[in-house]
């Protein structure tokens, strides 16, 4: 089966776009091909979930869409700069100016107050502490959490822990919010509730893109992309999309 490309508006570049990209790995002597040709592209404000099952190619597609790897063949841009050829240091850049990370685990620093956690992608940006503190502090009370931005990790709640990982994701005002299993710590009700959340930012304007095995919360996008043995087998707008209440 041919690989399928959407293309964004010639009018509008897209945001993200990838051109017959392969990421190989060793492996006993052997050679894997962990992602194959995959040919793609993200509009600005799109909403995308990347699904598959273990081993279909999608996690080390969104290392390399997150600037956390690099292909073997092709060509990965972002916001129109081809970030394979880019160095370390430059990558580093990258990831802290223009992509937002939230993780299944939330990755927070677990004796450092919601507002520090936040924070801190503000001092890798090089911005004084008072302004790092204010710019979290606005972010946290988007999220509802303004009371709780002096409380520890282990004093929040999961649901509340995935809001300061959110928060501290959009703090850089990336141009992209990438989330890897974002539900996958969370019960239905918790995870329906960040969906939700993902869906206003969305609104909002936000290139939301969410690696996920699970259907229900690939439902709340507007489209999904399916990996299959490292290639996507299909591309496609989510119907019956759910809406947050």
């Amino acid at each position: 089966m041919a690989t399928p490309t959407i293309r964004a508006m010639a009018t509008d570049p897209p945001l993200l776009e990838t051109r017959a990209l392969d990421k190989d790995y060793q492996l006993g002597g052997e050679t894997v091909h962990a992602v194959a040709g995959v040919s793609l592209s993200v509009a600005r404000g799109e909403f995308v979930a990347i699904m598959g099952a273990s081993g279909s190619g999608k996690s080390t597609f969104m290392n390399m869409i997150g600037a956390l790897d690099v292909p073997t063949r092709g060509q990965l841009l972002l916001d129109g700069v081809d970030i394979g050829s880019l160095s370390s240091d430059e990558l580093a850049a990258i990831r802290n100016r223009k992509i937002g990370f939230v993780f299944q685990q939330f990755n927070l620093l677990p004796r450092t107050s919601a507002l520090d956690n936040v924070a801190t992608p503000l001092i890798y940006a090089g911005l004084p502490r008072a302004e790092r503190h204010q710019r979290a502090a606005a972010k946290l009370e988007a999220m509802g959490l303004a009371e709780r931005s002096h409380h520890t990790p282990a004093k929040l709640s999961g649901g509340q822990q995935q809001r300061v990982a959110i928060a501290r994701a959009l703090v850089t005002e990336p141009l992209m919010l990438l989330a890897d299993e974002p539900t996958g710590a969370l019960d239905t009700a918790t995870s329906d509730d960040i969906m939700g959340l993902f869906q206003r930012l969305n609104d909002d304007g936000i290139t939301v893109i969410v690696v996920t095995h699970e259907p229900d919360v690939a439902q709340y996008a507007s489209r999904r992309v399916l990996f299959r043995d490292g290639r996507v087998i299909e591309d496609a707008a989510v119907t019956n999309r759910r809406r947050s209440a």
